[in-house]
């Protein structure tokens, strides 16, 4: 199992400096590989690899001065990681989605360094982590590492820098949860329902800041594009986007600690959440960062050894869950109560939808383990 601990740096003046012009070195050799692959393409319709560049990487070295200062296998991870955009890019083209071709990254659109192989220019003391050409730096430990170490990042966030540690647990024997089972309804009007009838309320930490986002924004529009008043205040932007995220992310990691503690199964609908951030409903959708969420509690649940199940979101809340027929006229958005014609349930709308994931869950669950693959 491989696990991240991410934590804050407090580098010198000296040491941004260093960290600053490696940050700048890795994203031009990042923009001149892009530009080979694109004149090979253009000129004589051939694909360079990774490998290809790789091998010219040694001798560039030797008339570079700025490579020269550079981590070797440092660089090769970020040549890797212009292979893993191109291999991305030919995914979705065979899965007929959006392509997205990789581009040229802006002097703040590259803002992260790996060092794939730990002890190859990288080392951690305990209180101090080394990198090559910049030095000790000091780091704040906000709790301990677990594992051992693979490969170090550091990487500058609204003018702070962190670093990140990618650590293999090894085989981790992870007993299977005894909890009950429960079926979740994410909504916008309340953040989740359980089917025990529990509700969280939405944070809405984006819209909450709206009025602080807006002032930081008018105060970079009103600075000289490439002044240093200017980048000041766009520190200041991304301070407050940053703010946004953590709390964010916070909320995400209680919720999904709270639901892995109590229960061992968890049963979520399989939400189309890319098309309803393409609704009116966007700013909202976003805000709550379902995806995100799913993410981090089907992380936790690994962890704990609980089960998660996405179930189709078909006539899950237009379904009696008592009765399991479907209403004679559907329930639109503003229909909150569920009030079913035929058994007589009546119950919040979010609620039935709960009950109504926590069946279909339990059935499919049912339905593997009668195949002889019942999940742990």
């Amino acid at each position: 199992m491989r696990k991240a601990f991410k934590y804050k740096l407090y580098p010198t003046r000296q040491q941004q400096t260093a960290m600053s012009a490696m940050l700048e070195t890795h994203r031009r050799l990042y923009n001149d590989a892009l530009a080979e692959r694109k004149q090979a393409w253009a000129q004589e319709q051939r694909s360079v690899s990774y490998g290809e560049q790789s091998g010219h990487l040694k001798a560039a070295r030797t008339t570079n001065t700025f490579l020269a200062a550079t981590n070797f296998s440092s660089c090769q991870a970020t040549l890797r990681r212009l292979d893993k955009a191109f291999v991305a890019f030919f995914r979705r083209i065979k899965a007929s989605e959006t392509p997205g071709h990789p581009r040229f990254k802006g002097r703040n659109r590259f803002d992260t360094v790996e060092f794939p192989s730990y002890g190859d220019g990288c080392r951690f003391d305990g209180g101090k982590v080394y990198f090559q050409h910049i030095g000790r730096v000091k780091v704040k430990l906000h709790r301990p590492i677990e594992g051992r170490i693979k490969t170090v990042t550091f990487t500058r966030e609204a003018g702070d820098w962190y670093v990140v540690f990618s650590c293999d647990l090894g085989d981790v024997d992870v007993s299977s949860s005894s909890g009950p089972a429960v079926g979740i309804d994410l909504g916008l009007k309340a953040f989740l329902v359980t089917s025990d009838d529990e509700s969280i309320p939405p944070p809405r930490y984006y819209r909450q800041e709206q009025a602080a986002l807006r002032l930081a924004q008018r105060r970079v529009a009103r600075r000289q594009k490439g002044s240093n008043r200017r980048r000041k205040a766009v520190r200041m932007l991304q301070k407050q986007h940053q703010r946004i995220g953590n709390l964010r992310r916070d909320f995400h990691h209680k919720t999904a600690r709270a639901l892995v503690s109590r229960y061992g199964t968890v049963v979520h609908e399989d939400l189309n959440i890319r098309g309803i951030a393409r609704s009116r409903l966007a700013k909202s959708t976003l805000d709550v960062a379902w995806g995100a969420f799913l993410s981090i509690l089907a992380h936790k649940a690994e962890e704990a050894g609980v089960t998660v199940i996405a179930v189709p979101p078909h006539n899950t809340t237009q379904m009696c869950s008592r009765c399991g027929k479907l209403p004679l006229v559907s329930k639109t958005l503003a229909d909150r109560v569920h009030s079913c014609a035929h058994c007589g349930y009546v119950a919040d709308r979010d609620l039935n939808a709960a009950q109504n994931m926590l069946r279909l869950g339990s059935s499919l669950q049912d339905k593997t383990c009668a195949n002889g693959q019942c999940v742990s």
